[in-house]
This record gives C-alpha cells, structure tokens and sequence, in this order.
C-alpha cells in the first residue's frame, strides 16, 4: 500500500481560496506545472523561493510515493517588459545593450540558473522544456481558439477576444477580476488600436522589422505572446486537465488568467484542478529592487559580496531560513533574520550527528508514532513547513535529553525516529550539511587548541582577566569551552 493512501493532504487552491483534500486526476499519478524564470538576467531572490517552494513539494509528493511528473519552463522569447503586449522582449533588449545574440544571454543565464539551483539543494524537474522550442504548438493553440471564434487577426498580430470569451466562461475566475474593472484600469498604449478591446491580450505579436527573434506563421513573421507559452507546454506534457499549476503570487493576474482563457478557449476544458501560488520576500522591510540598492542575488548570499549582510551565509542555511515561514505568507529576509536561521540550522543538524551514538533502553519516554504523525499533518496541511520545523525541534530536544541520560528510548523506536529526522530534514526540507575542507577544519581545530593552551596557562598563572577574556571571545565566535575532568574540550554552537 503505498504512502499516500495512509495520509490526508490538503492544498490551499487559488481558485477557491480554500483548503481542498487533494485528489489527483489519475489515481498514483501527478501532474505538476510551475511556471520558470525569463533568462534575460540572474535569478534573484524572490524566485528562488518560489522555485524552493515548489521544490519542497515536489519532494514530499515523491516520499508519499507519488509517481510525479514536475514540469517547470525556461521562457526564452516573448515575455515583454512591463508584462504588457506592446514594447520590447526582456531578451531582446538585455541582447542590444549587452551587443549579443539574444540566445547567447538565454544561455549565459540559463546555466547561472542551474548553478544556483543545484547549490542550494534542488533537485530537478522531470522536464524543463522551452518555449522556443514549442513555437509549432503554439502556433497550432492559436489556430483552434481562432476557429472556435475567441482569436481574431488584426495586422499580422492575433489577439484573444476577452468579452467574446467572457460571453460563456469567467474570464478573472483566479484573480476575482471582472472586465468592468479592468476597462476601467486600462492603459493606452501604442499599437492598442489593433485590439477591438483594450483588454485583449496577444496570442502572436507581428515583429517589428528591427526585431531579431522571429518565425514564420500563417499570419506574420513574430513572435508568440508570453501567455501562449505556457499554456502550449503544459498541456503537451500533462495533457488538456492536470492536478497541480504553481508559480509566484504576481502570475497570478495576468499570467494564470490568461493561461485559463486559452486552455478553456482551444479544449474546452478547465485546465487544472490546484492553481498554487508562493508570496513574496522583502529585504529589510521593504520591497527589492535593483534601483534602490535593496537588492540581493543568491550568489551574493553565498560569497557575502554584498552590503546587506554581515557575512557570507550557506546554501543550507538560506534554505532553512525561507523554509521557516510557509511558502503562502511573506517572508522578510535581514541579516538578523538569517544569522538566527543559521544558528536554528546548526542544532538540527548537530542534533543529527548525536543520534548514531544514542544508547537504548527497553522503553521510550516520547511517544515516537504521535510524534511522527504531527511531522506528517504538518506537511499534509498545505506543506506547512514552520509548523514541521516546530515539531523537528521537538525531535532535537529529546535527542539532546537522551544524550544526557534523562530520556529513555527503545531499539526499535530509536530506528523509526532516526529515520523520520533524517527523511524529513534531508529528504523533504532538502536541507545537506555545510561542508568544510578538512583542511580548514584541521587548521580550525588546532587554533582552538592553541588559545585553550593560552587559557589553561592563565589559569595557572591566576591571570583569570585574560582567562574570561578568551573564553568570552571564543563565545561571540559560537565556541563554547566546556571544563571536564579530562581537560577542556569546545563544541561549535
């Protein structure tokens, strides 16, 4: 019997804005869409969590013995700026300014979001496809919702008929917009004239004869529009109804309102049963931007070439810090935030290294199946990350009351609880041990050595000013000095 049939998981669904009991369409079988970066500059911070968010519940998905088919995007043309339908495509123009070829700017930062990913911990999609190459499925997308009347041409472009589809389906059903409002709200832009309704969104934009990246189509030479992309690669992998569509919670309108028009206008049918979206993360207080100078890349994070910070933090421990707050609430990253995440990530992870040494008793204190249990409801209630955290701690305590000979636990308990730390900390939260070169850890080891030398002879000259003095310095640093029986010996907090 597999994982998932003994555990209840519920997902909060955008689309109702209510928890609902998940319940895949194909019994087993998952199908999952998250919408990827635009690679026209380095990924940032906001995405990043997003991206983790999702990875995360890939992850437990997988452990509840799913078979998951994750599909997450690499949008390389039609994604314009301001995310509106007239201007320049983000590659296009990082091409111009930069002097390249817009596919050398895909690839340069493509690989940089791949090497972020896989230093903090991600595993991969089952498919990353493109939306180059899929040019021929939106084309063919486009056809039929011309077909079924909701597309229309208008001087090489091709638009989606907002009030023609309004006339049978809801268009704003994930947002709770209604078209009144958004005539209200619309700008005047160039080229607007093509439209018949300044709502209309491309589905084929016609390229300028300045524009480099182009293809044919029965209508012009152009471009797909940013909308089309995902709804063509979606439902080529997942089909026209799948169970999950996540993204960030600023897809939510236009983007995943788009992608619900087209899908509803080409098949008829809704196109996903979960829409998931993760909020946002501010620095300092305040939104990020790169104007301002309230900005930082993840990479900066890891060499702490940076002015935010006070130091260079981990992989793991930025990925531990965002997984303290559920991935639907916003999150504010500081340097006081992340400096207690790392001291938070080092009990967990020092709590691992003392559960091989524990000793066993014929009975156990802690109610081991209880405890694991509560692991579990937190990640079934809408992968409520804190709240598993809390329980994780509670792990942490009783490994640390055993150590000390307080607690009591059973061979068998003991191997059921090991396993649960270890799956839920390194197998679902994602989260690995820093690593240290053992040279550096080597030279660590015998500076300490060194000033515990000093100390010890202080103490024997009764110099104790200059003894309290190296024992507190060495504390400011996490070096905890513990006086025994058979000398001094430190623990690294």
């Amino acid at each position: 019997m597999p994982l998932y049939s003994k555990q209840s998981l519920k997902i909060y669904n955008s689309l109702t804005g209510e928890k609902e009991i998940f319940s895949p369409v194909h019994e087993g079988n998952i199908g999952m869409y998250v919408c990827g970066p635009t690679v026209y500059s380095n990924v940032h911070l906001g995405n990043l969590r997003t991206f983790m968010s999702f990875d995360v519940i890939f992850r437990y998905l997988l452990h509840l013995e799913y078979k998951v088919r994750y599909v997450r995007n690499i949008t390389d043309v039609g994604h314009i700026v301001d995310d509106v339908d007239e201007g320049e495509d983000k590659i296009a123009k990082k091409a111009r300014i930069e002097q390249l070829e817009p596919m050398e700017v895909v690839q340069r930062y493509t690989v940089d979001f791949h090497e972020i990913l896989k230093a903090f911990n991600f595993l991969p999609p089952s498919i990353e496809p493109t939306a180059t190459g899929h040019i021929i499925e939106q084309i063919e997308i486009i056809k039929k919702i011309i077909a079924n009347g909701i597309g229309y041409e208008s001087n090489g472009s091709v638009y989606f008929d907002v009030k023609k589809y309004n006339e049978t389906k809801h268009y704003g059903i994930l947002s709770g917009r209604n078209i009144e409002d958004m005539l209200a709200n619309t700008r005047d832009l160039d080229g607007q004239s093509d439209k018949k309704n300044p709502q209309d969104f491309a589905l084929w934009k016609k390229a300028e004869p300045q524009h480099i990246m182009r293809w044919p189509s029965p209508w012009s030479d152009g471009f797909p529009g940013w909308h089309l992309e995902c709804t063509a690669m979606s439902t080529k992998y997942l089909g026209n109804h799948f169970d999950i569509h996540g993204g960030g919670m600023d897809l939510k309108f236009p983007h995943h309102e788009c992608e619900i028009a087209q899908n509803e206008a080409c098949t008829g049918q809704t196109p996903v049963n979960y829409w998931m979206h993760a909020n946002m993360l501010t620095l300092n207080g305040k939104k990020m931007s790169k104007s301002t100078g309230n900005n930082i890349l993840p990479g900066e994070i890891l060499s702490g070439k940076n002015t935010i910070l006070s130091k260079p933090f981990s992989a793991a421990v930025t990925r531990f810090f965002m997984l303290q707050a559920h991935y639907r609430s916003i999150l504010d990253f500081s340097d006081d935030a992340i400096l207690a995440a790392e001291k938070g990530y080092k009990r967990l992870m020092e709590a691992l290294t003392i559960l091989p040494n524990l000793a066993t008793n014929s009975t156990t204190s802690l109610n081991i199946a209880a405890w694991k249990q509560n692991c579990y409801d937190a990640m079934n209630d809408d992968f409520n990350t804190p709240i598993l955290i809390a329980h994780l701690f509670e792990g942490v305590r009783f490994i640390n009351l055993l150590n000390e000979n307080k607690e009591t636990i059973s061979t068998n308990d003991l191997i059921d609880f090991t396993k649960t730390m270890q799956v839920f900390i390194l197998d679902i939260l994602g989260l690995n041990e820093e690593k240290s070169s053992d040279n550096t850890i080597s030279k660590l080891e015998g500076m300490i050595s060194m000033l515990i030398g000093m100390r010890n002879q202080a103490r024997a000259d009764k110099n104790f000013a200059l003894s309290d003095q190296i024992r507190d310095q060495l504390i400011a640093l996490g070096i905890q000095l513990k006086d025994g029986k058979e000398g001094t010996t430190f623990s690294i907090q």
